[in-house]
């Protein structure tokens, strides 16, 4: 008991200080980011309209969780024990695997309270967008007959607001996630901040381009051993990031089957565990 309290503890201070770290300047880019685009977007049609809101903000909001997974992670260890803060936390009673729990959760309750606001921010700009498309509809069809109008407002509707964006929005908070443990695992061997943001960006950008590489190595039906070799081993080391990535059927309003989305929400639970349980064993042989 006095184990958790002291995790939960670490959680809410973790969380305070990225708090304080300005982190939430995403959110500022994000909604300028997601407003100019409302206003870009205006002179299309109402479909082309919500499809590129969608693209721009679902993939903004993808990148920045990412981002601000990868480097909030980074920097928290290399920081304790330049204030010197570790110390005076492990001198209690409180041990190593707590210790970097207590920080992934608070990690998590950040990236948590970021997705949240930048998904209601998201979905405020797509509701005024679709009150000023339904707006301009009714006046257009007002002569028209009331079949035609309902017909065209329901299509509009559809156009909007569907039930795949509850599930594209959660998984790109899974993704994040992800990330955040996979950080956690390199900074417990790095030796700063700065290698471990960079290996974490490059991780990054492998695991969104090892999908299009596989299929490129093994096209065509000669394939040499070395290429399953080589596709098995960057399978294994590194995440396929685009399996986390439901943006393309949330535009195109395709539904995502609920076995599809439990399934890649609990690979992406598997590799936060195993990558958590790598850094808990690393950090508690690195001397300090």
């Amino acid at each position: 008991m006095k184990s958790l309290q002291g995790t939960w503890a670490i959680g809410r201070t973790t969380f305070t200080e990225l708090v304080r770290m300005k982190v939430f300047y995403f959110l500022l880019i994000f909604a300028l980011l997601i407003i100019g685009g409302s206003a870009f977007v205006a002179k299309f049609s109402f479909q082309e309209q919500f499809q590129m809101l969608k693209d721009i903000s679902l993939g903004a909001m993808s990148v920045f969780t990412s981002l601000l997974a990868i480097m909030a992670t980074a920097n928290f260890l290399p920081k304790d024990i330049e204030d010197r803060t570790i110390y005076t936390i492990l001198a209690k009673p409180v041990p190593r695997f707590s210790y970097l729990f207590g920080k992934l959760v608070g990690i998590f309750l950040l990236l948590t309270l970021a997705i949240i606001l930048m998904a209601g921010l998201f979905l405020a700009v797509l509701w005024i967008q679709e009150r000023g498309v339904l707006a301009e509809t009714r006046a257009q069809l007002a002569g028209g007959s009331a079949e035609d109008l309902a017909l065209a407002l329901k299509e509009v509707a559809a156009s909007t607001f569907n039930a795949n964006l509850i599930p594209g929005i959660a998984i790109i908070l899974v993704k994040s996630a992800l990330l955040a443990a996979m950080t956690l695992f390199l900074s417990a061997f790095a030796s700063s901040g700065l290698f471990t943001i960079l290996m974490a960006v490059a991780i990054y950008f492998i695991g969104h381009l090892q999908a299009t590489a596989r299929e490129y190595l093994l096209a065509g039906g000669d394939i040499h051993w070395w290429s399953r070799v080589l596709t098995a081993v960057v399978a294994l080391i590194f995440p396929d990031l685009q399996a986390f990535n439901f943006v393309d059927d949330v535009i195109a309003g395709v539904a995502v089957p609920t076995g599809l989305f439990l399934q890649t929400a609990a690979l992406g639970g598997l590799y936060v565990a195993v990558y958590f349980s790598l850094a808990a064993m690393l950090f508690a042989g690195r001397e300090l």
